[in-house]
């Protein structure tokens, strides 16, 4: 066991990366990920001292509510958490403030606009503002206008735009928004945010990559026989039916999250660390990459449902079962699917990935399998040689491990795998922050490298749109497999990865 040490890099970013003067306005801020995320994300923020003095946050939503009000419901929301630094979150709520507004309403802009002049002479954040889109998508178009029209956005120094997923639904409709909002404001001012990219381990791909030696030469088609890339979930569609029945684990998960896992550990090296060669990269693979098959669906999607599981003493309710959802619902709780990217260091190499609610293990990781060596000179224990593996835990257990061939001992040259392992808490002795922590200061502080661009986007919907266009112009096509809760998923996603004489990998 390595011995906890503290990390000096990360302090020292901490001191340098100063966040100016800001007023961070949550459109939504009545909703679940404001108090779930983003408020203590910035409590967070605030208790490592990252943020400046001259700091407001402002709710903005429909309900009537007072300052007095949304400081009382965020103090109930995070409720240990505001306890355990009573001092810190007293302090940390005199600079939360409320508006009620409706964008589509003349009154509505004009008191936002006149509230934020107000806490400007009060908090001293010199008009510098990141307005963050936590509605649904069926307003971010509605929300963009506004802001622009009232002259908001027009301060390309001074105003930021936050906007979660899903951006958009598929390649057409990402391109009008991408349109839209681009109408409303600079490329430079909008940060599309996709939380895993903020969590460290998914960072920590760039560092093992393009840091070491040993690696990067061995990181492509010549030595690497496939890729898996993994997002399990134990819970179900919880208290989210509403909006997952519109959109399935295929937009929800897919688009966004796996495939920025997918291009970060595929993409070419930039010429430096900057935001835009990283993210010119980031594009580059995901318009070079494909459907392994897109004239045979089956080939290269499987698309699954949880049905009922459990045990007898903790039985688990299946989609069609659960509260909002349609009983004769076809949406995919699991998706398997199967790409290839075209370009000289990845051609021939399926990249398999593949996310599900209620399976059997709550985990994220990328899964590298190397060749096998050319001629097998010993015996193995188990039979014949496993092959190495490198797997990047994103979640939980956040780290890495290697596993490679050693002499099993006794007389006999007899091989037998083990495991290198690193960990995060283990070597570091502190736990990583949240992954809204790090992608809030970026936003603030005006660094895009963690956000997606639009041409990213718009590629990583071109990538899948086939796929849906299929489900929703001819389903046969792409069935829903039931799988049994708390499992693995349907045995169809086996059989498209055994195909290739391979098994998914289930730690």
């Amino acid at each position: 066991m390595s011995t906890p040490i503290t990390n000096p890099l990360r302090i020292g970013l901490r001191q340098e990366r100063v966040i100016p003067p800001q007023c961070l306005i949550i459109f939504g801020a009545s909703g679940d990920l404001a108090h779930r995320k983003l408020i203590p994300a910035l409590f967070e923020l605030f208790k490592q001292r990252r943020l400046p003095s001259e700091f407001a946050i402002l709710g903005c939503a429909r309900r009537a509510w007072s300052d007095e009000d949304f400081r009382s419901k965020m103090t109930d929301a995070l409720g240990n958490v505001s306890k355990e630094s009573p001092e810190a979150w007293e302090k940390f709520c005199s600079g939360l403030f409320y508006e009620s507004v409706d964008l589509q309403e003349q009154e509505g802009i004009n008191n936002l606009k006149n509230r934020l002049d107000a806490i400007d002479r009060l908090k001293a954040t010199h008009n510098n503002r990141t307005f963050y889109l936590s509605v649904s998508p069926n307003f971010y178009g509605i929300t963009c206008r506004a802001l622009a029209d009232s002259g908001l956005l027009n301060d390309p120094k001074r105003s930021r735009l936050v906007i979660e997923k899903p951006f958009g639904r598929d390649y057409s409709s990402a391109q009008s928004l991408n349109k839209l909002v681009l109408n409303c404001c600079q490329e430079s001012q909008v940060f599309r945010i996709d939380h895993y990219l903020g969590k460290e381990t998914v960072q920590n791909i760039l560092v093992l990559r393009f840091a070491n030696t040993i690696f990067e030469p061995i990181w492509n088609r010549n030595y690497i026989s496939s890729v898996q890339i993994t997002a399990s979930e134990t819970v179900g569609v919880e208290e989210r039916a509403g909006y997952y029945e519109t959109s399935g684990a295929l937009r929800d998960m897919v688009q966004n999250h796996l495939t920025q896992m997918l291009a970060i550990t595929s993409m070419e090296p930039p010429g430096h660390f900057d935001p835009e060669a990283i993210r010119n990269e980031k594009a580059k693979v995901l318009q070079a990459a494909r459907l392994a098959n897109e004239n045979i669906p089956s080939e290269c999607c499987i698309r699954g449902q949880y049905n009922k599981g459990g045990t007898s003493d903790d039985p688990v309710l299946g989609y069609r079962e659960e509260p909002g959802v349609n009983p004769k619902s076809t949406t995919e709780t699991y998706v398997a699917m199967k790409l290839f990217i075209d370009n000289w260091r990845w051609q021939g190499v399926p990249f398999y990935i593949r996310t599900g609610k209620r399976l059997a293990k709550r985990l994220s990781e990328v899964v590298l399998t190397f060749r096998e060596a050319p001629v097998h000179l010993f015996d193995a224990a188990g039979g014949s040689p496993t092959s190495n593996q490198l797997v990047l835990r994103i979640q939980p257990n956040e780290g890495a491990e290697f596993r490679f061939e050693v002499k099993s001992p006794g007389s006999g040259m007899r091989s037998r795998p083990v495991e290198m392992e690193f960990s995060y808490d283990e070597s570091f002795g502190e736990p990583s922050d949240e992954g809204y922590v790090r992608l809030l200061a970026d936003a603030m502080l005006g660094d895009p490298t963690l956000f997606t661009r639009n041409d990213e986007v718009e590629a990583a919907w071109r990538l899948y749109t086939p796929v849906l266009e299929i489900i929703e112009d001819n389903p046969a096509l792409l069935p829903i497999y039931q799988y049994e809760a708390r499992t693995w998923g349907p045995a169809a996603a086996d059989a498209l990865i055994g195909k290739d004489n391979l098994l998914w990998r289930r730690p």
